[in-house]
């Protein structure tokens, strides 16, 4: 397979799955591929290829991730924050890590705050991420 037709390949593979993901990172990752593409169909080597898809991806990230951080205040709030969830249990005390209800099921969370609450109390989510929340006892807002 021709080098240009495979980064070519790559470069569109990493747009689709963007499209499914949406966070913008793998966006800039095609065009990388696709920038060394380009590369390769100028009959360029392949270090030369790599070099520019490496260049553009890291200015591409760089970029996306500088956007995201003067942007933070005005992005859209999560979902779940301020939403109330149910104190379980405490998986470990001292790491702030316990076992909450929310949504019908049991999740893991990070308590913020000093607050020790007890089985059955309430907490607000604060954010997710992945598949542990972060709640506090204290009503966010």
């Amino acid at each position: 397979m021709e080098q240009d037709l495979a980064w070519a390949i790559l470069g569109l593979t990493l747009v689709i799955v963007e499209l499914l993901t949406g966070t913008f990172y793998l966006l800039m990752l095609g065009i990388a591929a696709f920038g060394a593409a380009l590369a390769a169909y100028f009959g360029f080597e392949f270090p030369a290829q790599a070099m520019v898809a490496g260049a553009i991806a890291l200015a591409g990230c760089f970029g996306v991730h500088a956007y995201r951080a003067r942007n933070a205040s005005t992005q859209m709030a999560p979902v779940d924050a301020g939403q109330p969830a149910s104190f379980e249990t405490w998986i470990d005390q001292g790491a702030r890590l316990a076992r909450v209800r929310y949504r019908g099921a049991s999740w893991e969370a990070r308590i913020a705050g000093d607050d020790v609450p007890e089985p059955g109390a309430v907490v607000y989510v604060l954010s997710a991420h992945g598949n542990t929340l972060k709640v506090s006892a204290r009503h966010p807002g």
